[in-house]
C-alpha cells in the first residue's frame, strides 16, 4: 500500500516537473513574442482628473505558475505637467494617476516576465496595449475661466479666484468644486467670493485642506446657451503660500544702521522663509537709487550711514525652495526711513487777526440785525397811517356836502 502511494506521487511530481520544463521551453523557444496586457481600461471615478487604469493579464501567460515566471506591468502614462512620459512597474493590474481632464490622457502597458523560465532574465513584451481618452469637449466653445489663481494666505486659508471669459453670457452661473484623497466625492465651494454679483472665486476661511497632497479643482456652469466648457486644475497648496508683510524696525548703533524685523505670526515656520531687503537712496541730484538683497536671517546692517543721504527700507518673504517647490512673495512692509524726515511745525495762527475777524464778524451781525428792525418799523409805522388818512379825506367831504346843503 505505502509502495502504490509513493508511485503516485511520484508520477504527479513527474507530470508537473514536465508542465513546467514544457512551459520553460515554450518561453525560452518564443520569448520574442510575449504579449502585452488586454482590455486596457481608463475609468474616471469623478474625482476631476483622478483617473483609474486597470487592465488583465494576457491570455499566453494565463496558465504560467509563480515558480516558472513572475509577470509584472510596465505602465507609461504622459505626465501633462512635465511634458513628458512617466513610468512605473507593479505587480497588480491596476493603478491610479493625476491627469489634465481639458487635454488627451495617454496610457500603454507592457507584460514583463521573470523567473527561472527565462533564464532569470526580464522578458519585455515588443508589443503594448495602448488606450488614448480625449477630452470630452462639451460645453460653448470659450467659456472657459480665465487667469485661475489659488493663494494659501500664511499658511491659514486658501482662496482660489478666476476671471470670466469675454464669451460667457452675462446670465451664466458658474460652479466650484474640489477634491483630494480624504473625500469620497467632490464637494462644492463652501463659500464663493463674490464681484460685481457673479461668481468670481473661493473662499476656504472654514474648510482646512492638507497640505502636500494633490487637490483637484474644476470649475463648470449653465448658461442659457448652453452647459459652459469646463477648466480643471490640480495643486497642493504648500507651493501657494503668501506670508503676511512684516513690521519693520531700524536704529543706529555704533555708527551702524541696524534693520530688525518679526517673523509673521502663524503657522509658517521661520526656517522656511527668505527675506528681501529693498534699499531707496536719494542721491545729490535728487534721483533715487534702489538696491535689493537676499538674507537669511530676520535682520540686517549697514556699516556706513550717511546724515545728509537719505534712505528708505522695506522687506517681504516667501518660503525657500527647500520647503516648497515654488511660493509667492508677501507685500511689502511699511517703508522705514533714516534719517527721519523732519516734520515741519505748522504755522500758529496770528490772535491778532483771529481777533480783528471777529469783531468784524460781531459788528457786522449787529449791523445786519439793525437794519432789519428798521425795516420792520417803517413797515408798521405805514400800516399805521394809512387808515387814519383814510378817515380824514372821508369826514372832510362831508363837511363840504353839509355846508353847500345849508
Amino acid at each position: 500500500m505505502a509502495r502504490k502511494l509513493s508511485l503516485t506521487h511520484l508520477m504527479l511530481l513527474a507530470l508537473t516537473w514536465r508542465g513546467t520544463v514544457v512551459q520553460c521551453l515554450a518561453l525560452t523557444a518564443g520569448s520574442p513574442a510575449v504579449d502585452p496586457p488586454e482590455d486596457l481600461l481608463i475609468s474616471d471615478p469623478g474625482h476631476l482628473g483622478h483617473l483609474d487604469i486597470s487592465w488583465s493579464v494576457p491570455a499566453a501567460v494565463r496558465n504560467l505558475t509563480p515558480e516558472c515566471a513572475r509577470c509584472v506591468y510596465q505602465l507609461e502614462y504622459f505626465n501633462t505637467n512635465t511634458g513628458s512620459w512617466s513610468a512605473v512597474r507593479t505587480a497588480r493590474r491596476s493603478y491610479r494617476a493625476q491627469f489634465d481632464l481639458m487635454k488627451d490622457v495617454r496610457v500603454r502597458v507592457y507584460t514583463l516576465l521573470d523567473g527561472p523560465c527565462t533564464n532569470s532574465t526580464v522578458i519585455k513584451s515588443q508589443n503594448y496595449t495602448e488606450v488614448v481618452r480625449r477630452p470630452a469637449g462639451t460645453g460653448v466653445v470659450g467659456t472657459e475661466v480665465q487667469d485661475f489663481l489659488c493663494v494659501y494666505q500664511n499658511m491659514k486659508h486658501l482662496e482660489c479666484r478666476w476671471r470670466r471669459s469675454l464669451k460667457t453670457p452675462a446670465d451664466s452661473l458658474q460652479s466650484f468644486y474640489f477634491w483630494h484623497r480624504e473625500l469620497d466625492h467632490a464637494e462644492e465651494c463652501p463659500k464663493y467670493i463674490m464681484l460685481g454679483g457673479v461668481r468670481s472665486g473661493c473662499d476656504f476661511t472654514d474648510k482646512p485642506l492638507p497640505d502636500f497632497t494633490d487637490i483637484n479643482f474644476c470649475v463648470n456652469g449653465s448658461s442659457p446657451d448652453g452647459l459652459l466648457r469646463p477648466s480643471f486644475f490640480s495643486l497642493q497648496i504648500q507651493n501657494h503660500v503668501k506670508p503676511e508683510p512684516a513690521q519693520l524696525h531700524l536704529h543706529v548703533e555704533a555708527d551702524q544702521l541696524q534693520l530688525q524685523w518679526e517673523r509673521p505670526a502663524g503657522r509658517v515656520p521661520g526656517h522656511c522663509l527668505d527675506w528681501e531687503v529693498e534699499q531707496n537712496q536719494e542721491g545729490p541730484d535728487g534721483k533715487m537709487k534702489s538696491e535689493k538683497v537676499n538674507v537669511q536671517q530676520t535682520s540686517f546692517a549697514l556699516t556706513s550711514v550717511h546724515d545728509k543721504d537719505r534712505s528708505c527700507f522695506r522687506v517681504r518673504s516667501k518660503l525657500s525652495r527647500y520647503c516648497a517647490d515654488r511660493s509667492f512673495w508677501s507685500e511689502w512692509s511699511q517703508p522705514a526711513c533714516y534719517p527721519e524726515e523732519e516734520a515741519v511745525p505748522e504755522p500758529e495762527p496770528d490772535l491778532v487777526l483771529v481777533y480783528v475777524y471777529v469783531a468784524i464778524a460781531i459788528i457786522a451781525m449787529l449791523v445786519v440785525l439793525l437794519c432789519v428792525g428798521l425795516v420792520l418799523k417803517v413797515r408798521r409805522s405805514r400800516k399805521t397811517k394809512k387808515p387814519d388818512s383814510l378817515l380824514t379825506t372821508l369826514f372832510a367831504r362831508n363837511s363840504a356836502v353839509v355846508a353847500t346843503e345849508a
